[in-house]
């Protein structure tokens, strides 16, 4: 197979970034564009140059183009759907996270990608991220136990707020953004996670009964390891500690330092969410007279994609994954792993206990 064709469905902040990797990676085609909004899908199709196709119902654009591959990036409530008929069609699939809305779903897009014996991908772009790569390669060097703590709190306005509000007809902020996070977790201990607990609440008369827009969770790992994770979203949320990213073990800490995503009004920039700028190790060793045997040291990172490049490598990943017949299964295992921590934060938020993975 010389060219994957492959359909676009979904034209926010992701679709956008992964359908313009796709234009520009030769070994993609791209078939044609499906959303909802006809004036989305034609803004995307502007900017890709035009003359792609496009429709408003992802099952006739299934039908009608017979791609080689699917994207899937719109609400989590249609991947489940959206996934099983793309295997179904003999489809390759690229998903954005969170996988599915449920770990059930997830399980059965996992299920359907093996038993069509197509290749899966999930959409964990930190895992492209060679800051990203270096802060979990660095953490092994600290000693266990480990303590993690991640957040991502975005105050959000205007159509960034309106965005937040739809996601959340469906999922959680802990949810959707926290899997990236745990999984960064799992790779770090490289242990398994036995306990959660989780809490949330809701900040506004904005969204549905019953739903939040702040959470945070708690994770225990059978090392004695433990992480956590802070997510909220909205015009309330604080941008004076949205951007904490560090391990502590007992030889030491690192931590992400983000100068510019870091800054006033960089919450809602999707840019500055994987930004890095630098790493600080910090050792813990003293001297004999008590002080400090070694200085911290910053590790300067000169390879620092931005969101749409990190798209464009995410999707090379996903060409490779088709071209060279990798084996993805501890890929999507450890995709439905991370799926299970934030739904048991959800639930124990919901049930006010402590879940046992």
């Amino acid at each position: 197979m010389s060219v994957i064709r492959i359909l676009c469905a979904g034209a926010g902040h992701m679709g956008r970034s992964h359908a313009l990797a796709y234009h520009r990676i030769p070994g993609f085609e791209v078939c044609g564009i499906v959303t909802r909004s006809p004036e989305s899908r034609a803004k995307l199709n502007a900017e890709l140059g035009g003359g792609y196709p496009e429709f408003a119902d992802f099952h006739a654009a299934l039908a009608e183009t017979k791609p080689d591959a699917v994207s899937i990036s719109t609400y989590p409530d249609t991947h489940a759907e959206y996934a099983e008929a793309a295997f179904a069609a003999g489809c390759h699939v690229f998903i954005e996270k969170p996988l599915a809305e449920t770990v059930v779903e997830a399980e059965r897009i996992v299920a359907a990608a093996r038993k069509a014996n197509r290749k899966l991908v999930i959409g964990y772009i930190l895992r492209h991220h060679p800051s990203w790569i270096k802060f979990i390669e660095m953490s092994h060097s600290l000693g266990k136990p480990l303590v993690m703590r991640m957040n991502l709190n975005q105050q959000s306005s205007g159509a960034n707020w309106n965005t937040h509000k739809n996601l959340m007809s469906s999922i959680s902020p802990i949810v959707d953004c926290g899997v990236h996070y745990v999984d960064v977790m799992c790779q770090m201990t490289r242990s398994k996670p036995v306990r959660v607990s989780g809490i949330g609440a809701r900040l506004t008369d904005e969204i549905p009964e019953g739903k939040i827009n702040y959470g945070a969770l708690q994770v225990t790992f059978d090392d004695g390891s433990v992480g956590w994770y802070e997510a909220g979203w909205g015009p309330m949320m604080s941008e004076v500690a949205f951007f904490v990213k560090d391990v502590v073990g007992p030889k030491g800490c690192v931590s992400i330092v983000a100068d510019k995503a870091g800054g006033e009004g960089q919450s809602a920039n999707v840019d500055a969410h994987t930004q890095t700028q630098s790493l600080r190790l910090h050792h813990s060793q003293l001297t004999p007279g008590g002080t400090f045997a070694r200085s911290d040291e910053a590790i300067r990172l000169d390879d620092e994609p931005d969101h749409d490049g990190l798209c464009h490598r995410e999707q090379e990943y996903f060409l490779k994954a088709i071209t060279e017949d990798l084996d993805l299964s501890a890929h999507m295992d450890d995709a439905i792993s991370s799926m299970r921590i934030v739904a048991a934060a959800d639930e124990s938020f919901r049930t006010g206990k402590t879940i046992d993975l």
